[in-house]
């Protein structure tokens, strides 16, 4: 691709600028692909019953024939299946990498939902200019069923495997196996953190705390499922209108904090429901402490979602402190401060995946 040797301050030229936004939309549409085949199950028939036609795939999956051969050829052609071209009809196969990557629901690489949760968020693109122009929002629940439950397929696999070695490392620990602890998980969603925090301490009582009720719902039925139902229950509130004092020993909000349209509020509220003796942890994103320029690539997808998720969900609400995913430090060290805490502790639980851990105090 070339068009012109003009270049800017930083020594790129237009055709360095063009091949980037190319290789975007390259992996633009690859992303696309691949939400495509996770909600269809062709990933999942392939996982299940190995090498198929573009007939034996449709079969599998009561799909269309024809629109399954150009996926077929399409994940062959990005390099994510292989073809049997000598064979006719030929045949697609995906190897364990990628099957691990688009269908292992346990692993920390399971990453098929980001391209679920990436095209729901495209869906709403004319609601998003619109909220662009108006300076208005879009809406969690309006983003749909792929939004909801992709961002609890994609957190999963951390909360299971990576949530209990995490808090074992820092001074929270103590008080979680305490028995009888009385845990609150503000802002469940599909109720996965509330389920990993029940396995990893058995004698505790956790309860789910969701503005959202089909994330409830999902919740609830997560947790009958993971067969812990007795100890975990699940509850539509706003837990900044809410006065549970002293019903909690710990307090948990776990990737939300910088969504909430009144983070002060829910803050307070989760210092009430745990009282002075209590424990208020939050987990938000691991984004650096200052804007930087250029950024790397957590600050780059940070401010992807924050662009076409978050800040817009957090604007769907009148007065909102409309913060975004990109919640620097200081930023929860001054919402905290405001609802009464005194000081902001970044918890040592190691590395974990975007996120970092904060007990208020």
């Amino acid at each position: 691709m070339e068009t012109t040797d003009t270049t800017d301050t930083t020594g790129r030229t237009a055709d360095d600028v063009a091949d980037r936004l190319f290789a975007s939309a390259l992996g633009a549409l690859d992303v696309l692909a691949v939400a495509m085949g996770d909600r269809l199950g062709w990933y999942d028939a392939l996982a299940e019953h190995g090498p198929a036609t573009a007939d034996d795939l449709a079969r599998h999956t009561d799909t269309s024939p024809r629109y399954a051969r150009e996926w077929l050829e399409q994940q062959a052609t990005v390099g994510l299946l292989t073809v049997t071209q000598d064979e006719v009809p030929p045949r697609f196969a995906m190897d364990e990498a990628v099957a691990e990557v688009m269908t292992d629901h346990t692993s920390l690489v399971y990453l098929a939902p980001l391209a679920r949760m990436l095209a729901a968020a495209g869906a709403k693109f004319h609601d998003l200019v619109t909220a662009y122009r108006e300076d208005g929002g879009v809406g969690w629940s309006d983003y749909g069923v792929d939004m909801r439950e992709s961002q609890a397929d994609m957190n999963r696999p951390w909360f299971e495997l990576e949530l209990q070695p995490a808090l074992a490392r820092t001074n929270v620990h103590d008080v979680l196996a305490r028995p009888g602890v009385r845990i609150a998980d503000v802002g469940c969603g599909g109720g996965w953190s509330s389920i990993a925090l029940a396995r990893a301490y058995p004698d505790a009582n956790v309860h789910g705390l969701d503005i959202d009720p089909p994330s409830v719902e999902l919740a609830t039925a997560n947790a009958a499922a993971a067969g812990v139902a007795d100890r975990v229950t699940f509850e539509v509130a706003d837990v900044a209108q809410l006065d549970r004092a002293g019903a909690f020993d710990v307090a948990f909000a776990f990737e939300c904090v910088h969504d909430l349209p009144r983070p002060v509020e829910v803050l307070a509220a989760m210092g009430r429901m745990v009282g002075d003796d209590g424990t208020v942890v939050v987990m938000d994103e691991a984004v650096a402490d200052d804007h930087q320029v250029p950024g790397d690539d957590v600050e780059r997808v940070m401010y992807g979602f924050s662009l076409f998720i978050c800040l817009p969900d957090g604007k769907s609400a009148d007065d909102s402190a409309e913060t975004g995913t990109v919640m620097r430090p200081a930023t929860l060290l001054g919402y905290a401060r405001e609802a009464g805490f005194d000081r902001v502790e970044v918890l040592p639980t190691g590395e974990f995946g975007f996120w970092r851990f904060y007990r208020l105090t």
